[in-house]
This record gives C-alpha cells, sequence and structure tokens, in this order.
C-alpha cells in the first residue's frame, strides 16, 4: 500500500491544493519500508489526483481540501485523510496503527475569543499523537521545522538528492530514531527545507560514505520552546475535552480550520492546559550521519 501526505519541511502541508511536494510511503505489512518526495509540479486539484493515482497512491494524508478535490480523489480511488496536522512520518504511523482515523478533539481555538468545539465526523479525524518523539522514517522528514528566512545554504550536495544513514540522541545517549534500525536510508533533496536546519547543513558539503558526529543546538534543530504556545482554557468550553487526560496529544482547531497538535499539561476540574511546541523544541540533538548516496 502507497500513502501520500502533503509534505513541506517535515511536516503536513495544509492546503492540498497548493502543495508543492508529497511524501509517498511504501508499506508493507502495516511498515514502512521506504519513502520518497516527489513534486506537485504546481499541478492544480484534478491533476493532483490524476499524478498521485499514477504514483500508485492508495491514501492521501493530508490538511485541508475542498469539494472538488475530494471528488477529484474518490474518483481516483483514493482514500483521504483529512484534517491532519504535525509531523509527516507521525501521521503515517499513526494511520498504519489504525489511530489516525479515531478521532481526538477537534476544537476551534483561537487565543482570545470564540471558542467552539465538537469531536471530529467519521473520515476527517486528526488522530492523537503516540507518546514518545520518533522522527518517523527519517528524522528529517520527520524532524520538519526548518527555518524558513535563515541563509541560503551552499555546499557540493545543495540541490541534490541524497541518500543518508543516521542515528539521533539526547545529550543524556537516549537514543529518539534511527535510520540503522529501520534499514532503510533517509532521502531528500538537500537544502529544500525538508529537514531540520543542522541536519541539512551538516550534509551539504559530506562526501559519499563519509560519517560525522554533530551537535545541533535548539536554535539549528526545533528552536526555543514559546510559552505564548502554552495556553489554559475552561473545560465547558471544550466540549469533549472532559475526556482528555494529561500527557494525551490531539489535535485542535484555530479560527480558521487549520488544525495543530498540542499536549495536555494540566487539568482540574475546570481548566485545562495545552501546550503546542513541538516536543524536541528547546533540546540540543545529536546526530551520527553516514552519507550512503548522492544522485
Amino acid at each position: 500500500m502507497k500513502i501520500a501526505v502533503t509534505y513541506d519541511n517535515g511536516n503536513i502541508f495544509q492546503h492540498f491544493g497548493k502543495t508543492e511536494n508529497f511524501k509517498v510511503y511504501e508499506t508493507e505489512d502495516q511498515k514502512v519500508v521506504s519513502s520518497e518526495v516527489i513534486s506537485s509540479d504546481g499541478k492544480g486539484h484534478g491533476a493532483l489526483a490524476v499524478l498521485l493515482e499514477e504514483q500508485g497512491v492508495n491514501v492521501l494524508i493530508c490538511g485541508g481540501l475542498g469539494g472538488g478535490a475530494q471528488t477529484a480523489l474518490a474518483e481516483a480511488g483514493i482514500e483521504v485523510c483529512s484534517g491532519a496536522s504535525g509531523d509527516a512520518d507521525q501521521a503515517v504511523e499513526s494511520y498504519l496503527k489504525g489511530e489516525l482515523a479515531s478521532a481526538g478533539v477537534n476544537c476551534d481555538h483561537h487565543h482570545g475569543e470564540g471558542h467552539s468545539c465538537g469531536s471530529h465526523e467519521e473520515g476527517h479525524s486528526c488522530g492523537s499523537h503516540e507518546e514518545g518523539h520518533s522522527c518517523g522514517d527519517s528524522c528529517g522528514g520527520g524532524c520538519g521545522g526548518c527555518g524558513g528566512s535563515q541563509p541560503q545554504l551552499t555546499g557540493r550536495n545543495v540541490g541534490k538528492t541524497c541518500r543518508t544513514h543516521y542515528r539521533g540522541t539526547f545529550n543524556d545517549g537516549t537514543q529518539f530514531d534511527s535510520s540503522y534500525d529501520r534499514g532503510e536510508p533517509l532521502e531528500f533533496i538537500c537544502g529544500a527545507g525538508q529537514m531540520i536546519r543542522g541536519f541539512d547543513a551538516a550534509v551539504a558539503d559530506m562526501e559519499v560514505g563519509q560519517i560525522i558526529d554533530v551537535h545541533l543546538m535548539p536554535e539549528d534543530a526545533y528552536g526555543m520552546a514559546d510559552p505564548n504556545a502554552i495556553f489554559t482554557m475552561e473545560i465547558a468550553q471544550l466540549p469533549g475535552s472532559e475526556d482528555l487526560t494529561v500527557g494525551q496529544q490531539v489535535y485542535l482547531s484555530n479560527q480558521f480550520g487549520q488544525p495543530f497538535p498540542v499536549k495536555v499539561t494540566a487539568k482540574d476540574e475546570k481548566n485545562i492546559t495545552f501546550d503546542a511546541n513541538h516536543e524536541m523544541a528547546g533540546k540540543e540533538l545529536n546526530f551520527k550521519i553516514e552519507l550512503v548516496e548522492v544522485k
């Protein structure tokens, strides 16, 4: 089975018709065996459905899409799981585990006024995140969050398709992800914003066969945690939130209907607190990177 995700900087791009890339996952026995990033070539809704059909895609995971796109995808025989956001690799893993289709809470939240929420309708679920972090099929695919306004990368591999093996650890030595364990190198276009900035920069001037160790500060990974991304609401304002528990990760939606992942960090009889920071925000990361191939 092939799963396609609207893709941008390791995360799920929120507008199907405007996506510049898809990440296509080949799966067997409910596991990802390979993946690649393909360009949409600026095609429109109907043409995108044809493109995915030609790629043999069975399932599309995306943020929002309109009725025309839904019709085109249905005619192409492609199952749609819309309303998703956050890490693309994690979303695919959740889908394969049957968790992406189990609705969490879909709340319209924007800081200030106007809160409404309700449970997802069938077929439009964002699902809940798994505990812990996995960069999924890639630490770049998965470790999105690249800085958009940072200087352009330079190096012999920039603009080329690179295949790398890597192992990611925290400073205490705990491993959070490894392509070696999956037996499949990560493939990405160097400098195209598909990886976290520090990983991209490390690969930019490597030679095939070279193995390096890099230490990334938060600003070259997921940035520092933003205290403004932590907010408390009254449970009464969010029907369905009364069933949430501390530590649970779900999706909320902003005033524009765009879903985003949050984690429940505190809850009492009246209030519930969410943290919308990426779970890797503020953390220093270490990578062993091996450049396997440059295309």
